[in-house]
């Protein structure tokens, strides 16, 4: 099915026949993505008394327990209420679900020991674009990212110049397949989150970060209209699906 959307007072067509899902999925075993030193997430039958919730055991329905944290498990999307001291809700922060996204591939550069974006790299990849959107793929691009196990490994990172450039450009939605847009021990500075989200300004409380995506190598750099949903939970962050269309020509 194709679609035009207007953007700008220009109209685009995509085909809604061909979503292109960068989301990884929770499946509850042992190897699911992971992070923050967390154990893996659990689903499995609910039990109470004699009662086991699967059909294969004898209940007339499937009904599970799902314990996960939406930071350490899945992708996500996450609110400035992820590193406030008042609660701000990612349902409430959210009420836009589409918009035009950038997809760059970045290679993180080696600094201090660690590997970085920088802002630099982003100026390169995204030039005179302005995006509401910016999707970051990083390289090497293993697809055993959707399993990996990170932590206590030092994951690549955002420097904080990067996340403040990003918020020059217009981003409102920063999207990345690490675990974090910050340091994995940084003594709780958070300097990229802080700086997107404009902490020491007036707060940008629209604007989203999800992290834990996966973007395919067939899929290729440019510009997409991004379909970001997440799960109606009223937390700082939910599990979220992001999907890109492809522009047709």
């Amino acid at each position: 099915m194709i679609a035009t959307i207007k953007h700008n007072s220009r109209n685009y067509k995509i085909d809604l026949s061909q979503p292109l899902d960068i989301s990884i999925p929770l499946t509850g075993a042992q190897n699911n993505v992971n992070a923050w030193y967390l154990g893996p997430p659990t689903i499995q039958p609910h039990k109470e008394g004699d009662f086991v919730g699967s059909v294969a055991e004898g209940a007339p329905v499937n009904f599970n327990d799902i314990w996960f944290n939406p930071h350490s498990h899945v992708t996500h999307t996450e609110c400035l209420g992820h590193i406030t001291e008042e609660f701000h809700s990612v349902n409430k922060s959210l009420k836009k679900f589409f918009c035009l996204a950038e997809l760059i591939t970045v290679a993180p550069e080696q600094l201090n020991g660690d590997f970085v974006i920088s802002e630099k790299q982003l100026k390169y990849a995204l030039g005179n674009k302005k995006r509401q959107a910016v999707v970051i793929r990083t390289i090497p691009n293993l697809s055993d990212k959707k399993f990996r196990q990170y932590s206590d490994s030092n994951p690549p990172y955002l420097l904080e110049e990067a996340a403040h450039y990003l918020v020059q450009k217009g981003v409102d939605h920063l999207l990345i397949d690490l675990p974090s847009v910050d340091k994995e021990k940084d003594d709780g500075d958070l300097l990229a989150h802080k700086a997107f989200w404009n902490m020491n300004g007036k707060r940008r409380k629209k604007a989203t970060i999800t992290e834990f995506i996966f973007v395919p190598n067939p899929v290729t750099d440019g510009t997409y209209f991004l379909d970001l949903q997440v799960a109606p939970f009223e937390n700082d962050a939910s599990p979220s699906r992001p999907v890109l269309y492809k522009i047709e020509e």
